[in-house]
């Protein structure tokens, strides 16, 4: 069963890792760009949890875990980094666009960013339709009898999740309206390129049948790019 008080916790503490960074930065609440932003990821995060619940709880109880013997050291670590470079992320965007005004996004570029949001969120609700094992640490899941899946996006690139990150990073910036938000996202991405690199070793040295899923499927995270 899904721990209910756990997981309400864990929602409220994202709300708020999201919503204080992002309004303390920007020195107010009259701004509509980052209320739309905040509706929208939050109105997708509460649908996909309610659905995890309800299809797929073992995922979700997989996804609420804070810790795992099972995780590697290399992925604690690179986590930790990446976890901070996203809250710098988060309070940068507002203190560009909002604060101090360095940048000026036109509001095509700003709708082009929403969009580019609601695709990622329907390239994440596939992932997780489609994938039981998307943990959010790099670890083989023997007791769950983890194997590969090569199917729906991941017939397409070997990382649809961070695919849909890359997407939901850029989207945001430009939806945010900060130009230096735009340049962190695409640095915040090379930080999840690395670990794919990082993740796909570990996959194809421990992971059966991985090794024979990288020659049919031959690209990360870009078709035809990488």
């Amino acid at each position: 069963m899904v721990n209910l008080k756990v997981l309400s916790a864990q929602l409220v503490y994202l709300v708020l890792l999201f919503c204080v960074p992002l309004f303390l930065a920007a020195g107010t609440l009259a701004w509509p760009a980052g209320w739309t932003f905040i509706v929208l990821f939050f109105a997708f995060t509460f649908a996909l949890t309610a659905w995890l619940y309800r299809h797929n709880p073992e995922l979700l109880r997989e996804r609420m875990a804070t810790k795992n013997p099972g995780q590697k050291s290399w992925d604690r670590i690179g986590m930790s980094f990446l976890y901070l470079a996203f809250l710098a992320w988060l309070v940068l965007m507002p203190l560009d666009a909002v604060r101090f005004h360095w940048s000026y996004m036109p509001l095509w570029l700003q709708i082009v960013g929403t969009l580019l949001m609601l695709w990622s969120f329907w390239l994440f609700f596939a992932t997780f339709r489609e994938n039981s094992f998307l943990s959010p640490m790099v670890r083989i899941q023997d007791e769950r009898g983890q194997t590969v899946i090569s199917t729906g996006p991941y017939h397409y690139v070997r990382h649809p999740m961070y695919a849909a990150a890359l997407c939901m990073l850029l989207g945001s910036a430009l939806l945010l309206g900060s130009w230096f938000g735009l340049l962190a996202a695409l640095l915040l991405t090379v930080g999840i390129a690395i670990r794919a690199i990082f993740e796909e070793r570990t996959l194809q040295q421990e992971l059966q049948g991985y090794a024979d899923y990288k020659t049919h499927v031959r690209y990360r995270l870009i078709p035809y790019i990488w």
